[in-house]
């Protein structure tokens, strides 16, 4: 990335923006490299919604910022003032079959879908590694997309490379 390029603006999106989103968002920002700027919001956070307190305990043992983390709705990223978003991922299956508001720039969209880790039953222990393995899925994927050449982050073929991510390795 030279000096005059702007990181590629990456929105997670998922139905409450408490848990996956927040996870892809933080562990993107993470690894970016400062060539990838991310984001999450959700298509209807509760009121007074906030991140999983698992998903910001995973993170935070894994050595990831929770710094700024928020649950918030993606009306905010389609309007006047919104960053521009290149890459726009839906991380659950409740988010990827409702109908998106208008994104400027018309970004690459793909789907990369995660089940909840939220809905996982059991000792608080079990539902901690739930987190986990969404966790470390999740950072799976990041990283391949990270470590793409930049040829296959164009604008162009952007949209293709995503999709390609989340077929099964």
């Amino acid at each position: 990335m030279t000096a005059d390029q702007r990181p590629l603006n990456v929105l997670f999106l998922c139905t409450h923006n408490s848990a996956r989103s927040i996870l892809a968002e933080a562990v993107l920002n993470h690894i970016g490299q400062g060539r990838f700027k991310a984001f999450s919001a959700g298509s209807s956070p509760r009121e007074n919604q906030r991140p999983n307190p698992l998903a910001l305990q995973v993170l935070e043992r894994a050595g990831i910022s929770t710094a700024g983390l928020r649950s918030k709705s993606w009306d905010g990223f389609g309007g006047e003032g919104a960053p521009p978003m290149d890459l726009v991922i839906t991380v659950c299956d409740n988010a990827a079959g409702e109908a998106c508001p208008y994104w400027p720039g018309a970004p690459a969209t793909a789907h990369w879908g995660y089940p909840d880790p939220s809905e996982v039953q059991g000792t608080p222990e079990e539902r901690l590694e739930a987190f986990r393995r969404t966790l470390h899925a999740v950072r799976h994927r990041l990283e391949l997309l990270v470590n793409l050449p930049p040829e296959r982050l164009d604008r162009t073929v952007l949209q293709q490379s995503a999709r390609d991510l989340a077929r099964p390795s």
